[in-house]
């Protein structure tokens, strides 16, 4: 097995993060919380995103969606301006089928470059809509690939270098759900907007005049808003006319983690990021870090009324939490059940027909990688879009060992992959963590073992992303990139291929660079290979 070993890691904070954690630290006796969020009347019905229509055209299912501005009324008889896709604020929730080729026609009418990254997805990387893959205003992006992944709660927003908080902050957003053979016979409750209920969960700040505000002052881990939303909506409710409901949960904020529960009852953990459970896990809370999301089911009784709540967020041991929203604490979304309630069966799935063919295992292990995560760097190194940091080779299972090393939140995400959390600091993950991930709050000072593989997509010229999904830390260069190429071949130049990058007849994703094309990477960054001692043990 091969070891790749990090750059020089710069471990501590950069010196104006430092002073102001260090200030914050001297003011620890302060009960409650410099982040608060205001208490609101839960009496607006909860917007649900529409289903995107699509047609059929030879075979792939094609979408629209359009970058526009907009103005959301948050506030009573207020106007406040947004962006969204197909209206003011956020987007219609996309669906496809596992085993469907679809295309999405991206039109940008804004007055900036945007993008739009479809996180969680496996795709190629010249589709996969990250900062190669900007487009510019007037123009049009039509991505397209095959649907080959388990069913799963995505979703997409933009991904512009250097803006992505912006864009996504302003509301450029929305949910793509994925079917198959597995949740489509599941136990579930599967009516869109009725008993299977999409929650984008963000918080803004609004200035007096009622105009989002994104804070630049630097302070950690971002703007960490006072007024709570759900799916744009303001003190949300939901009527609930099945004995159970399923809430797929999104933390579409741009820095802020939830700790979501019920104070009066628990819920059945179904599924995270990549798809749904081996089974049911009863839980209390779940703390959804920006980019998580999480399927719950919830139990209730004729003529109740439950809240969804947001509770202290355990961070970990990060300095001074509750500068940074940990002991904030308030309501999301109210549930009235009706007084008559149509009944639901527990939860319960069958594995899919795809499951041996999509598991990992541990045995298939030929490269393990370190990433340190500390203020705004990896491996000691800033976000360079003209830099290849990392090379892997298709069908290659990986483990990356990631740890962040400084008291500050972060929330890590990989671009295409699907992995499973092997440990934590060598203990098997709870069970909450077993399922399939593409995005997962790192606590200082632990180290996450990631397992991961590389399937079908090599391209040696487009790169995909790994990234802290807390923005402004994206924004400020904490994100490297990474290209798949086949056995043998070398890492081309990343940036000359952009939106348009045709990735036909070339092994589902890219094309072949030849040696005296390919250009190495910059002097002292990735990859460095470095033999493992160890490798006849088989990993580690």
């Amino acid at each position: 097995m091969r070891r790749v070993a990090p750059g020089h890691v710069i471990g501590s904070v950069s010196a104006g993060a430092l002073a102001l954690l260090l200030g914050l630290a001297g003011c620890a006796l302060v009960p409650g919380s410099v982040t608060p969020v205001d208490e609101v009347e839960f009496t607006n019905e909860l917007a649900i995103p529409p289903l995107a229509p699509s047609h059929v055209v030879d075979g792939t299912r094609v979408f629209s969606l359009t970058a526009q501005e907009g103005t959301t009324e948050f506030l009573p008889g207020v106007e406040t301006r947004t962006w969204g896709f197909d209206g003011p604020y956020l987007g219609p929730t996309l669906r496809a089928e596992r085993g469907e080729r679809v295309a999405v026609e991206v039109t940008n009418d804004l007055d900036e470059p945007t993008s739009v990254h479809w996180h969680g997805m496996h795709l190629p990387a010249a589709m996969d809509g990250g900062p190669h893959q900007e487009v510019e205003p007037g123009e049009s992006w039509r991505p397209t690939w095959q649907i080959d992944q388990p069913a799963a709660t995505l979703w997409y927003h933009p991904h512009p270098h250097g803006a992505t908080e912006k864009h996504v902050y302003r509301g450029l957003a929305g949910m793509f759900l994925l079917d198959d053979d597995a949740s489509r016979a599941a136990d579930l409750p599967q009516e869109y907007g009725v008993d299977d209920v999409p929650v984008v969960v963000q918080d803004k700040v609004l200035d007096d005049a009622g105009q989002l505000e994104l804070s630049d002052d630097g302070s950690e881990p971002g703007t960490l808003g006072g007024t709570v939303l759900a799916n744009g909506t303001v003190g949300a409710y939901h009527e609930v006319t099945t004995e159970a409901v399923r809430l797929r949960l999104l933390n579409g904020s741009t820095a802020r983690t939830y700790q979501l529960g019920f104070p009066d009852r628990e819920m059945d953990l179904v599924a995270t990021d990549g798809g749904l459970l081996d089974a049911p896990v009863r839980l209390e809370q779940m703390r959804l870090a920006p980019g998580e999301r999480a399927e719950v089911v919830v139990r209730m009784k004729p003529g109740e009324t439950t809240r969804l709540h947001s509770f202290e967020a355990d961070l970990g041991g990060v300095v001074v939490p509750f500068a940074m929203g940990g002991n904030d604490e308030f309501d999301v979304l109210e549930l009235r059940a009706a007084d008559r309630l149509a009944p639901s069966p527990e939860p319960a799935w069958d594995p899919s027909l795809h499951a041996a063919a999509d598991a990992l295992r541990e045995s298939d292990v030929s490269v393990t990688r370190e990433f340190d995560l500390d203020d705004r760097r990896i491996n000691g190194r800033t976000m360079d879009m003209s830099r290849i940091d990392e090379v892997a080779t298709v069908g290659a299972t990986e483990v990356w060992e990631v740890r962040s090393t400084v008291p500050m939140p972060h929330s890590f995400h990989v671009h295409d992959v699907q992995f499973r959390v092997q440990s934590i600091d060598g203990q098997a993950p709870p069970p909450e963590l077993a399922g399939r991930k593409d995005t997962i709050y790192l606590e200082p000072s632990r180290d996450y073992r990631l397992l991961m593989r590389f399937d079908d997509y090599s391209d040696p010229d487009v790169p995909y992303m790994y990234h802290c999904h807390m923005l402004m830390h994206e924004d400020g260069g904490m994100m490297g990139q990474l290209v798949v190429v086949r056995p043998g071949e070398e890492a081309g130049s990343p940036g000359h291929a952009g939106a348009g990058h045709d990735t036909a007849g070339h092994d589902g994703g890219g094309a072949a660079g030849s040696a005296d094309q390919a250009v190495a990477p910059a002097s002292g960054t990735g990859p460095r290979y470095v033999p493992d001692a160890d490798a006849h043990q088989g990993h580690h």
